[in-house]
């Protein structure tokens, strides 16, 4: 177990490298930093020559690779580190100086447990790309064909495990330090924090897993064609090697390329802006990292995404609030809007509802009187947890990675499309999934989907009868009912179950028109 000392060590060597950087001053000025805390960042201070302007990016950039994957978590977090250095994290690029290949073949060999010779027919010594956990090389299988190979840097994880266990201990003492100061750190939940990156830094960490992410979001995304999840190549993946079809693309930072290459560029915006909703709001299980370095333009217009180390994920439940709120912003019904906080839990009861409901009005109101095209998505939500503070509101990190994301596809979608009009080109997807999900329709399709649940139950519920109340006269039991078989493909149940109802509601309408 590590002791303070060494934590109270790494801590301080960090803070001076924050310090140099000028990015310890907004923490340092905060009223709602505890005393003890503002007294360890003087101390990081001393003697350091801190700039007029700070540099977060990089800071983290100078602290080291778990630092950077630290601070792409921060930038999802203004609530805690503020606009202004949010904003300036999101220039990390998590790029690093490749390793020599005399190191990365013994890693893969040693990984996937054969030489690299059975495995490749050609294998580029050039890394394609570095960054802090791993490095990228184009390889041809065996069998022929091209792909990318995602090899783990060596020692990493030990690395990233020293400094995961600082951290935790740094918000574990932040919270600590915190209750006797109003609560303000402890309803940013800094330990709920580290543990979310903790999660993420695990499932980069095991490239399986990403692989498996992969393979989930391919799977959600078959009714989008014109969005490509490269296919993962099993046989040469595991925990510390990661290897998927390669991309033959233009990224969509390039825009010059992609002008030159004829691609539709207002066609790609729309395509992305359809394929991040399908996933974040009809799937439940988006990309996380839409930047522009991780998209590709393939012929068609079609679009390619690579690096699936970031995840989200939000329950159907979380997405019917969430689109309950979007739609209560959008057409003014704040006080629906104020309620289904309330609901979910997300401002404590104490508060008032009335009030609440004027402080979204604040927000949505400037937004209703801009032209369509300018009313922005990104901006809206970051209006709508500038207010959290006010009303004691515990953050919501699933919430939080969601704003990040829109707001990163939104600036990708315009920056290939200034003019284009995000609420028409988002809407009739938007619109069929609250249809969907929160229409008569779906409201019978649940009632059907608990019944076929219940009735699945019963034949082991007359199991446990007959075994608890044996028949009179010693009478042998019944042979047991044959269960009902259903077959659940992902959210199968549901989607028939809506389409049942809404032939039920048809045959209804029409039956009521003879009548």
């Amino acid at each position: 177990m590590t002791s303070s000392i060494v934590h109270s060590w790494r801590l301080l060597k960090w803070g001076r490298t924050l310090a140099r950087h000028g990015a310890l001053r907004g923490l340092e000025q905060d009223p709602n930093t505890p005393p003890r805390v503002r007294r360890m960042l003087r101390l990081a201070r001393f003697g350091a020559r801190v700039p007029a302007q700070p540099g977060y990016a990089d800071a983290f950039e100078a602290i080291g690779p778990a630092a950077i994957k630290l601070g792409q978590t921060l930038a999802t977090r203004p609530d805690i580190v503020g606009d202004e250095a949010a904003l300036d994290l999101l220039r990390l690029q998590d790029a690093l100086p490749p390793l020599p290949f005399s190191v990365i073949k013994p890693q893969i060999e040693k990984s996937l447990g054969r030489p690299l010779e059975t495995l490749f027919a050609s294998f580029d010594e050039t890394p394609v790309g570095a960054a802090s956990i791993a490095q990228v090389h184009r390889a041809v299988t065996i069998d022929g064909r091209s792909v990318a190979v995602k090899v783990q840097r060596p020692g990493v994880e030990s690395d990233f495990a020293e400094a995961i266990d600082t951290y935790e201990w740094a918000a574990a003492q932040l919270e600590a330090a915190d209750r006797n100061g109003g609560g303000e750190i402890t309803r940013l939940q800094p330990r709920l924090v580290i543990a979310t990156f903790k999660r993420w830094t695990a499932r980069e960490l095991d490239f399986r897993r990403e692989a498996a992410s992969a393979s989930e979001l391919a799977e959600g995304m078959a009714s989008e064609p014109n969005f490509h999840v490269p296919a993962i190549d099993w046989a040469r993946t595991s925990g510390k090697v990661l290897t998927l079809e390669w991309i033959d693309g233009i990224k969509l930072s390039n825009r010059d390329a992609l002008a030159a290459a004829g691609f539709d560029l207002p066609l790609l915006a729309q395509t992305l802006i359809h394929a991040f909703l399908r996933q974040a709001i009809a799937e439940g299980f988006f990309h996380a990292d839409l930047h522009q370095g991780n998209l590709f333009a393939l012929p068609g217009n079609r679009i390619a995404a690579v690096d699936f180390g970031i995840m989200g994920r939000i329950d159907r439940r979380a997405r019917i609030w969430l689109a309950e709120i979007l739609y209560g912003l959008i057409t003014g019904n704040y006080r629906r809007v104020a309620e289904i906080h309330f609901e979910a839990g997300y401002v404590p009861p104490h508060h008032d509802v009335a009030e609440f409901a004027t402080a979204l009005r604040a927000v949505g109101e400037p937004m209703r009187g801009l032209p369509v095209k300018e009313m922005s998505i990104g901006m809206m939500l970051d209006g709508l947890f500038s207010i959290t503070r006010d009303f004691d509101m515990v953050t919501q990190p699933h919430l939080l990675l969601l704003q990040k994301t829109m707001v990163m596809v939104e600036g990708v979608a315009t920056a290939l499309d200034p003019d284009i009009n995000l609420w028409e080109t988002a809407g009739p997807l938007v619109e069929e999934w609250i249809r969907t999900e929160l229409g008569p329709e779906a409201a019978i399709a649940d009632r059907i989907v608990s019944d076929v649940k219940t009735l699945y139950r019963l034949p082991e519920l007359v199991r446990r009868i007959e075994a608890r109340f044996p028949p009179p006269g010693g009478a042998p039991p019944a042979p047991p009912l044959r269960e009902i078989e259903v077959v659940r493909i992902g959210g199968g149940w549901r989607y028939a179950a809506v389409g049942l109802a809404s032939a039920l509601a048809g045959i209804a309408a029409t039956w009521t028109m003879i009548g």
